[in-house]
């Protein structure tokens, strides 16, 4: 068999092979672990994979790439980031070491407010180069797919234009992205008073402006795929796979999430009830803030409306949680947004796993409470705040991740069909990357089958 790459001397390959769909419970800890191993890569999509010698054996690569016996992991998905805006917000950190809360420095005209004002003034261009930058600390760190939601416009254009820009850097960057509409991200300036009124403008106008938006720049933005064949691995030529795969791939690639910040001072339950079932009506998928400084029962309408994804989940009562591990929506847990705030609560990420539930985790990336970039600290912080066994953080940063996003059938494991996205370490066991912090252990980013960076 022909390949463009051959990825040998694997020391451990955490290939997280299984069945489709997120991994859940016990399952969590099942990473498919296989020593001595290879990878082969044609054009953007993996082929085989195996043990060294025996791909050695039958592939035939123009290309060839030593591990030199280190892990590889599956390349970082991150669900959950803020990621197009504009200026940065260290006077209110600095509040915030002083004593004022994350509410406090809201309702005296900062946190989101200040980033929304910095967003609304600057161009695509600087909103566009600004991005970037965070892009490609993401993509040195190992995150080679990540969500990335607007919200720091809270107006009709300036909420189209971080949806331009997030069209315009999938084009352009390495990363994959995926867009999330947050107009619901909190009350602008202007509506003040006047709540009510502007979830009036999100349903009314807002929400179907940004659909038809997407629809006419995403398609646009989408990058070409191989036509790989997810049965044999071979590379087809074209139109061999049906219409029916390709679509559906386009689809999901193509797709676009609405989210609402469920939370006192922010958008109540009936709110986000409101803005979600409307969203829903028009096509966009769902992904819901909850219980991250009080519990609104944000969680249970994520179960309630079959949202993708319930994010935060920090204050969620036991029951609550109880309910998300028997549902199909995915817990998505943030500690690196606590540990920005300095507070002493996180996600009940191990009640959810122990129940049976999916749990992904994602970084919160953002200018107010977690300005990172890196979802190897993410991993080493579930681990301590949150008692995730390695195994299982990894699943949550990988697999899970892309099932948040609706990308389980593409990304997230290294199996033949999907793309290759993978990460050489400059380690020998996956368990370093929890082990071990403050460190970069990404030696080498593929992605797509392109070899992104080496020591």
């Amino acid at each position: 068999m022909r390949a463009d790459l051959l990825i040998y001397n694997i020391g451990q390959l955490a290939t997280l092979a299984g069945p489709p769909g997120p991994r859940r419970g016990a399952a969590m800890r099942e990473l498919g672990l296989i020593t001595d191993a290879a990878l082969a890569v044609a054009d953007d999509r993996i082929i085989a994979v195996g043990k060294s010698d025996a791909l050695a054996a039958t592939i035939q690569p123009t290309a060839t790439l030593n591990a030199g016996g280190c892990a590889v992991i599956p390349g970082f998905v991150d669900p959950h980031t803020h990621l197009p805006w504009v200026g940065h917000r260290a006077a209110e950190f600095e509040m915030r070491i002083g004593g004022a809360t994350y509410m406090q420095i809201m309702a005296a005209g900062g946190g989101i407010a200040r980033t929304v004002a910095d967003t609304r003034a600057a161009s695509l261009a600087t909103l566009v180069v600004e991005t970037r930058g965070r892009l490609d600390r993401m993509l040195a760190h190992g995150t080679t797919t990540a969500e990335a939601k607007t919200g720091y416009g809270l107006n009709l254009s300036d909420e189209l234009k971080q949806l331009d820009a997030i069209a315009e850097l999938r084009r352009a960057h390495p990363v994959d992205l995926v867009p999330t509409f947050l107009a619901a991200h909190a009350v602008p300036p202007e509506y003040q008073g006047r709540t009510e009124a502007y979830v009036d403008l999100i349903v009314e106008e807002l929400l179907p402006a940004a659909w038809a938006h997407w629809q006419r720049i995403g398609s646009s933005s989408l990058r070409p795929w191989s036509q790989i064949s997810r049965a044999t691995g071979e590379v087809q030529p074209a139109g061999a796979i049906g219409q029916d795969v390709r679509e559906a791939d386009r689809r999901a690639w193509n797709a676009i999430f609405c989210d609402v910040f469920c939370e006192a001072g922010a958008f109540d339950l009936a709110q986000a009830r409101r803005i979600l079932t409307a969203a829903r009506q028009l096509g966009f998928g769902l992904k819901i803030h909850v219980d991250e400084f009080a519990s609104l029962g944000g969680a249970l309408l994520a179960i309630e409306l079959a949202a993708i994804s319930a994010d935060h989940i920090v204050t969620t009562p036991a029951e609550h949680v109880t309910r998300l591990a028997r549902s199909n929506t995915i817990g998505v847990a943030l500690p690196g947004t606590p540990f920005g705030l300095g507070q002493r609560d996180y996600s009940p990420a191990r009640s959810l796993i122990d129940q049976g539930g999916a749990l992904a985790l994602a970084t919160d990336l953002n200018p107010g409470t977690c300005w990172c970039e890196n979802m190897q600290f993410i991993l080493a912080l579930a681990c301590r705040t949150m008692r995730l066994l390695p195994a299982e953080a990894l699943t949550a940063a990988t697999l899970n991740a892309a099932c948040a996003i609706g990308l389980g059938e593409q990304i997230g494991s290294l199996e033949v069909g999907k793309l290759a996205d993978l990460l050489l370490l400059d380690a020998d066991d996956y368990r370093m990357l929890a082990y071990r912090f403050g460190t970069n252990l990404v030696r080498t980013v593929v992605k797509r089958g392109k070899v992104m960076s080496a020591a």
